[in-house]
């Protein structure tokens, strides 16, 4: 059975960084692309961004040149960088096996001053 367990979340002044990780138990990593959501209070959730097996990635409009997804096969990990945060960031993040209903419980993601 496959686990995702993301950290990293935390209160942040508008402009810093952090980085999320999401660690995967199981086997399926490697073989499937992943994807980062959040969802923020009273809205949807929605997908910030996205890679590959091949390391292509794939981000929203609101967060390009700011955030980057990265993997590491050999660690099972999923990373999100996010700089130059905003309080519109504000969410809780999740990390997902794509194609799959395979989801971590989230780590809130606070920016405010």
């Amino acid at each position: 059975q496959v686990q995702l367990v993301e950290s990293g979340g935390g209160l942040v002044q508008p402009g810093g960084s952090l980085r999320l990780s999401c660690a995967a138990s199981g086997s399926i990593f490697s073989n499937n692309a992943m994807g980062w959501y959040r969802q923020a209070p009273g809205k949807q959730r929605e997908q910030v961004a996205a890679i590959t097996t091949d390391y292509y990635t794939t981000y929203i409009g609101s967060v390009k040149g700011r955030f980057t997804i990265s993997r590491d096969n050999a660690k099972n990990t999923v990373y999100l960088q996010m700089n130059s945060l905003k309080p519109e960031d504000t969410a809780v993040y999740y990390c997902r096996v794509l194609g799959r209903e395979i989801w971590g419980r989230g780590t809130l993601v606070t920016v405010s001053s």
